[in-house]
């Protein structure tokens, strides 16, 4: 075959490929591409709940021994016994210490004897003054004489009195040879060793016996929570006086919520210009001696009752600028975020809401992060629980 027709040939050929080649490209190209958006994120929501909760006026104070004494010698003598042991619980009455007791009975033994004597002079007087004041009425007595024999009788009389003071004293100081347990409670240790002298220079402090049950717990209150107060008991028709006996609660710092119960029983006739604040006293039983005069306490006082109150998953609550929110989906699945504003914390780790959301509505309590507030979500229903807190706050 001649070369330049093969030439020719493989020339054609080659067109005719590109040709095909290029025919399937143009082919390819007008088929159309079509994009499918991705899923709906998947997130949990949980309709509010719906109770009865109290709000509460949170405060820190501090407790305080019911009642504290120092036990002082208030004779002078030497210490000849000490006996209780040192931190134990005493009863009321209980002799603690005995200060040189012998000394102190001579001394009422030496008034009761010279009491006795007063009285014989008294008596050995007034037979005197009867027979003295017979014979003067007879005029076998003068006048002088009978009034001799009343002055005598009258200073017989001073005697006696005086005698029966000295014994009362001498009584008293004998009494405070022991000195014993004004009250119930747990007593120190001893200060002063047997044997040591006390009361010469004045009352010597032996120990200190405190009172624990039951106890104080003191806290203040400033300005603007005693303006709230009083709104409150003026809207309820109400005192301020009325509100002792109102109920408080106390935790410790170890303690989970506020499990101690008591009573307000004290409040201040006035605020305190320096602090701007109101003393408050609540009393608490104190049976197992749990608290400890001198604590730091967590306080609460409950102040208003609300039947229906909407509460949501602390953990759901969100902050921004504008305030507090929550992510709500709609019906038509899209988030929304809702500005409310949150009230307290209860010791179920729900908070409440005070204003910004409806019962019934959808909030978002997991996958918060993939609920993007005016996009559509897949929302899957779930209950509202919360996370027990370890002390509830407000």
């Amino acid at each position: 075959m001649d070369a330049k027709l093969i030439r020719r040939i493989r020339r054609h050929a080659g067109c005719v490929l590109a040709a095909i080649v290029f025919a399937a490209g143009l082919a390819a190209c007008s088929e159309e591409n079509t994009y499918v958006p991705p899923p709906p994120p998947k997130v949990l929501v949980a309709k509010p709940v719906e109770q009865a909760v109290t709000n509460y006026m949170a405060f820190t104070g501090n407790t305080q021994a019911f009642n504290a004494v120092d036990l002082e010698a208030r004779v002078q003598g030497f210490l000849t016994a000490i006996d209780y042991k040192d931190g134990t619980a005493v009863k009321k009455g209980q002799r603690l210490f005995t200060i040189q007791r012998d000394t102190y009975q001579a001394q009422l033994d030496q008034a009761q004897a010279n009491l006795e004597g007063a009285i014989a002079r008294q008596l050995n007087a007034q037979n005197e003054y009867n027979r003295q004041s017979q014979l003067g009425q007879q005029d076998f007595a003068s006048k002088a004489r009978v009034e001799d024999a009343k002055t005598n009788l009258d200073q017989a009389t001073a005697d006696v009195a005086a005698a029966k003071a000295n014994v009362a004293l001498a009584t008293i100081n004998l009494g405070y040879t022991e000195v014993l347990a004004p009250f119930d409670g747990i007593v120190t240790n001893h200060l002063v060793d047997v044997g040591a002298l006390v009361g010469y220079a004045g009352p010597t402090k032996l120990a200190t016996i405190v009172q624990m049950d039951p106890i104080y717990v003191y806290f203040n209150v400033d300005e603007q929570q005693v303006l709230r107060v009083m709104e409150g008991l003026a809207a309820e028709g109400r005192k301020p006086g009325e509100l002792k006996d109102v109920p408080v609660e106390i935790g410790l710092q170890t303690e989970t919520g506020y499990p101690h119960r008591g009573v307000i029983d004290y409040i201040a006739p006035q605020v305190d210009a320096g602090t701007g604040t109101l003393m408050v006293r609540g009393l608490f039983e104190n049976k197992d001696f749990a608290l400890l005069p001198g604590l730091f306490v967590r306080v609460r006082v409950p102040m208003r009752q609300i039947d229906k109150a909407l509460l949501v998953a602390d953990t759901a609550i969100g902050s921004s600028q504008l305030g507090s929110y929550v992510l709500v989906v709609g019906d038509d699945e899209v988030v929304e975020q809702r500005t409310i504003t949150a009230g307290a914390l209860q010791d179920n780790g729900l908070r409440v809401v005070e204003s910004g959301l409806e019962a019934g509505e959808r909030v978002v309590v997991s996958g918060i992060q993939r609920a993007v507030p005016g996009n559509k979500v897949a929302p899957e229903a779930t209950e509202m629980a919360g996370k027990r807190s370890t002390a509830a706050r407000p």
